[in-house]
């Protein structure tokens, strides 16, 4: 699947990394395997594990003896590491959010263009899919789905509208979901809308803020000291608990102190203003256009 995913900012991580040829790193978010690929060039006889909780990752397994993958959502890196016996890492990269594969294959249902089932699954092992969600939650946790992880103005009218369609026949498809919704898009923003619609279904379904803030505090432990945590997001929400993360040692953004008056934080800011694309990569690459990179060093 050499289409499978264009990996943004790809030579700004590969420095942020601050690569040691006999280093161990973690690409949690292997995807295409377009960073691992990079990450694989600067080792000589160092190290690299891959995390992927998608089966169709597989088929970009990489043929070399210094690599590991591993099919698991990352908030269980810290597990994972245990048991192949690695204490610490000297870098771990993260390509947040969703991969052009996912937009693309229709069949799995993520695109608000697509004529599929409501899927959204990021792991195909979850028993329960978006069209599940859209049945069983409660008007009041729409809304609040909608505000918090779609950002959403009109949530309350949006929620109203799926519970009453609801009573009248099932939500299971795509095409049938935005006919339901479609008096309450707003005229000539409606891809915007759509797209925050499913942002937020999908980022609910696959719980991707609680394994993003698991995975930053379990990078706080795993990694070395002076080793690098590389952190590509691409909405408001992913961005802020990273750099909260990195800036204070929790996703909360609160500063604490030890009883001696110390900042207790486990990283350095590396890079003080995020690194955002240029206009010749959004050119080559659009989807690249809305992503964000952190770079931390650990303390």
């Amino acid at each position: 699947m050499s289409n499978y995913h264009t990996p943004a900012l790809l030579q700004e991580c590969i420095q942020g990394l601050n690569i040691k040829p006999g280093g161990i790193y973690v690409d949690v978010t292997f995807g295409g395997g377009g960073h691992s690929k990079e990450i694989l060039k600067n080792l000589i006889d160092g190290r690299l594990i891959a995390f992927d909780q998608d089966e169709d990752a597989r088929v970009n397994i990489l043929n070399d003896n210094r690599f590991l993958f591993i099919h698991s959502n990352f908030r269980f890196i810290k597990n994972y590491l245990r048991y192949y016996n690695i204490k610490k890492v000297d870098g771990i990269i993260a390509d947040l959010g969703i991969s052009s594969f996912h937009i693309d294959a229709e069949s799995r249902g993520f695109s608000f263009k697509a004529d599929a089932k409501l899927d959204m699954r990021m792991n195909q092992e979850m028993k329960k899919s978006a069209a599940d969600l859209l049945t069983e939650y409660s008007e009041i946790d729409l809304i609040n789905m909608f505000r918090f992880y779609g950002e959403i103005k009109n949530a309350g009218k949006l929620a109203k509208c799926i519970v009453a369609a609801r009573k009248e026949h099932a939500i299971s498809n795509i095409v049938g979901f935005v006919e339901i919704i479609k008096n309450v898009i707003p005229k000539r923003l409606e891809n915007k809308y759509l797209a925050k619609v499913f942002q937020a279904i999908r980022i609910e379904l696959n719980d991707e803020i609680g394994a993003l803030e698991e995975f930053l505090h379990a990078s706080g432990d795993i990694i070395s000291e002076d080793g690098r945590l590389v952190v590509i997001s691409y909405h408001s929400l992913e961005d802020r608990f990273v750099k909260n993360y990195i800036r204070s040692g929790n996703c909360q953004g609160k500063i604490e102190k030890d009883l001696y008056g110390n900042y207790e934080r486990p990283f350095k800011q590396v890079n003080k203003k995020v690194i955002v694309p240029t206009e010749e990569e959004i050119k080559i690459n659009p989807r690249s256009r809305s992503a964000k990179l952190r770079i931390a060093e650990k303390i």
